[in-house]
């Protein structure tokens, strides 16, 4: 299944994606895709509605992020060992772990804004696990058994302000704006093996990313099972596990973006995004 919120930034409605591609509004069962509602079972008995008897969403709406409620946006970093390769790095002993703003995150296709003063603002397609119930001290074995299911972020990061002023990643990973997600949020049992997901990512038209899902160190049950015995992962949460390489700062010369740059990217089997950077005035 393909759950969706569509609408005006702040006022999103759920959705879900019939057989022909097409906008079903869920309103009338579910107030938003947030909590609760993303346990596996909730989202089960939600797929399991006479899907056309739900009202079709005409026309082209806005697509907002697949998810609300998201109290902590999780990333990790170096868990690619090509992309690790690229950028001269070695692979860490366990995962690195550092917090994206929940305040980045915006639908797949909204304009992401290059802040003032960035000199290297970067691309990173990836692909994100959303929690669905309350994870804490769980092994991996059962870690897929918390997991909702899963979506396409882009991890935009400032390259200057993440490793060349002093303190630590995450004020280069969480400008606004900086975190789109969608266009959907994929259930598990569409995504058998998440280990085994071609990945892309296009810069105005130009392949820049080809990779797969298959070249991550840590898997995403090795993932939730970790994060679990540090913190509890609770519905909404968002775990983005990594990206492959072709990232702006690993091309030589290095490439980043600029005002009117349009980004595309997808994830096999959940959708795409497309994204134009605009200058933050």
């Amino acid at each position: 299944m393909k759950f969706l919120r569509y609408g005006a930034p702040g006022a999103e409605k759920p959705a879900i994606l019939d057989a022909d591609g097409k906008i079903r509004d869920l309103s009338a069962h579910v107030s938003d895709l947030s909590g609760a509602a993303l346990a596996p079972d909730a989202l089960a008995k939600l797929g399991a509605i006479d899907v056309k008897s739900l009202p079709l969403v005409d026309g082209d709406p806005r697509l907002g992020p697949c998810v609300a409620g998201t109290g902590k946006f999780i990333c990790i970093g170096l868990n690619y060992s090509d992309h690790a390769a690229e950028t001269g790095a070695t692979v860490p002993p366990e995962p690195i772990i550092f917090m994206k703003a929940s305040s980045a995150i915006v639908g797949p296709n909204d304009n992401v804004l290059i802040p003032r003063g960035s000199e290297k603002t970067d691309w990173e397609v990836e692909l994100a696990v959303v929690i669905g119930k309350t994870a804490k001290y769980v092994t991996e074995a059962e870690a897929l058994d918390y997991v909702a299911g899963y979506c396409v972020t882009n991890d935009v990061s400032e390259r200057a302000f993440q490793t060349e002023r002093s303190g630590q990643w995450t004020k280069g990973k969480s400008c606004d704006t900086f975190g789109p997600m969608g266009p959907w949020l994929v259930t598990k049992d569409e995504i058998p093996d998440p280990q085994n997901l071609a990945m892309w990512l296009k810069v105005n038209g130009q392949q820049q990313q080809d990779g797969s899902s298959k070249t991550m160190v840590y898997g995403v049950a090795f993932l939730v099972s970790y994060l679990s015995q540090f913190m509890s992962l609770h519905p909404g949460d968002v775990i983005s596990t990594g990206t492959p390489p072709g990232v702006g700062m690993g091309l030589k010369p290095p490439r980043y973006l600029k005002d009117g740059d349009v980004v595309e990217l997808g994830i096999e089997g959940l959708g795409t995004q497309k994204q134009t950077f605009v200058a933050d005035r």
